[in-house]
């Protein structure tokens, strides 16, 4: 899936990974950093690229800011189908999260699991 993305839907690229729109968006804004090699999931990732990931992370939320103004974020990454994984190809979500999205805000990560 995501080795086919054009040049056009990467929103940023850096060195290991690159930015994409989440195609089933959980909110507005939300995006995915997905590995430019194959590795399955965060544990595959070498030492080099899982340090310069919250750099990824950053640049996500800075190109959402620049279209949104979200209230909080939810980032994860799900490890292995037993976790939800759906794609065989490392990705993190980077959800921006809206104070009218919930009547009463949901209390975390618990919250997306229920």
């Amino acid at each position: 899936m995501f080795p086919n993305v054009s040049e056009e839907d990467r929103l940023h690229e850096g060195d290991h990974f690159f930015i994409m729109r989440e195609r089933e968006p959980v909110s507005e804004g939300h995006l995915l950093i997905v590995a430019k090699e194959p590795r399955k999931d965060f544990f595959e990732l070498t030492e080099q690229e899982q340090r310069k990931l919250p750099e990824m992370i950053h640049e996500a939320r800075i190109l959402i800011e620049n279209a949104h103004v979200p209230d909080g974020y939810n980032i994860g990454m799900d490890c292995g189908i037993a976790a939800g994984q759906e794609v065989p190809r490392f990705h993190c979500h980077v959800i921006p999260r809206y104070d009218e999205e919930n009547e009463s805000p949901p209390r975390g990560i618990r919250s997306l699991l229920a």
